[in-house]
């Protein structure tokens, strides 16, 4: 007599069955964000270039710094950099940072955080390319600057812009 092998149960996935994705986790952080703050010149700057938005729609014609998010693995310079090429069609070389409160940067309305840092262009002419339809040099006050409708995050950052570049005005 042969010994049959004991049976093994042979599992069939049910075609009726819903599948349901894999749980990952998600980051509840928001990627860091970049400014430039583009002046006219390092040694004795006089005018910022603010770039009013084109979309999304809720920030459509507010003012901001041109800049964008940092990219996983990349270094906050070398996004603000690619960030201003991509928005503005301009290469820029950045300088200092406009220090805030926090490590991280400046807190914007969504909850992540940028950093701010002041540039010059050294090539180029800048347009507005990517979410923006305006760009304006304006004279490096804090009066003159606060008269745009800038997204509410940054009228401090322009506050302390005007402190760190021209301390006695």
């Amino acid at each position: 007599m042969t010994s049959e092998p004991p049976a093994v149960p042979l599992h069939v996935k049910d075609p009726n069955a819903v599948s349901r994705p894999v749980s990952r986790p998600v980051s509840r952080t928001p990627r860091p964000v970049v400014g430039a703050a583009v002046l006219d010149e390092v040694a004795a700057p006089s005018a910022l270039l603010a770039a009013r938005r084109s979309a999304p729609e809720a920030l459509a014609g507010l003012w901001e710094f041109p800049g964008g998010k940092v990219e996983p693995g990349e270094d906050s310079r070398a996004a603000l950099v690619r960030e201003v090429r991509e928005e503005l069609g301009v290469h820029i070389r950045l300088d200092r940072e406009v220090a805030a409160d926090h490590p991280e940067g400046w807190l914007l309305g969504n909850g992540a955080r940028m950093r701010v840092f002041t540039a010059v262009i050294i090539d180029g002419d800048p347009r507005p390319l990517e979410d923006h339809d305006l760009l304006e040099w304006r004279a490096l006050d804090g009066a003159t600057l606060q008269e745009l409708d800038w997204i509410p995050a940054d009228r401090p950052i322009v506050d302390a812009l005007v402190e760190l570049v021209r301390p006695e005005g």
